[in-house]
């Protein structure tokens, strides 16, 4: 039996959680700077924009099976006269050959992409399987709180990974408006780095 895969729509439009993380990596651009960058379920590719505009080597990925979402990474790039900036299909808990030969990174971005709870743990194995090639990374990511009932700990624990809650307020997007935008409004946005648990 398939599973049902993720509506393609939803990497059609900036989400309340994208403008969180955007602006975590401009309150750190000077952290981010030369940094190499992977942005995941990346769609209209506002985090990883904005790590390329501070000087991140960035790639943006998406859905290989959404071509469109492909798409509108490009456009993103060209609407910001970025041309440095390399696109690949990546699917969540598929090993595909983008990833087998994905060059090393720092620093993995994720606005939102814990939004399926069927999605949860092929996105928690991808992000493993590039902290095994790359221990010292780490997974910068922002949530919308949708239900008490959903969590990643579990899954973090299975995986070998562990997880610190930053606060909103840490980097002033503790706000319902963040650069002259209406985002993120009233929601109630979470961030964590994500990193691999270091063995005792």
């Amino acid at each position: 039996m398939s599973r049902p895969v993720l509506d393609p729509q939803y990497g059609m439009h900036v989400w309340p959680c994208a403008v969180v993380l955007a602006q975590y990596i401009w309150f750190h651009r000077r952290l981010v700077c030369g940094k190499r960058i992977l942005e995941v379920g990346a769609g209209v590719s506002l985090p990883g924009i904005v790590a390329a505009k501070c000087g991140a080597q960035v790639i943006l990925s998406d859905n290989a099976e959404f071509p469109q979402c492909l798409d509108n990474c490009q456009r993103s790039c060209q609407m910001n006269n970025l041309s440095g900036v390399r696109i690949i299909g990546l699917t969540w808990g598929h090993v595909s050959p983008c990833l087998l030969t994905l060059a090393p990174v720092d620093l993995i971005l994720g606005s939102d992409v814990f939004f399926e709870p069927e999605d949860f743990e092929d996105i928690i194995s991808t992000v493993h399987y590039l902290m095994e090639k790359n221990p010292h990374a780490q997974f910068w990511t922002t949530y919308q709180v949708r239900s008490a009932n959903w969590s990643i700990e579990g899954l973090l624990y299975k995986w070998g990974m562990e997880s610190t809650c930053v606060p909103l307020q840490s980097f002033e997007a503790n706000k319902e408006q963040l650069a002259w935008s209406s985002l993120p409004g009233m929601y109630t946005i979470q961030m964590m780095v994500i990193s691999k648990k270091i063995k005792d």
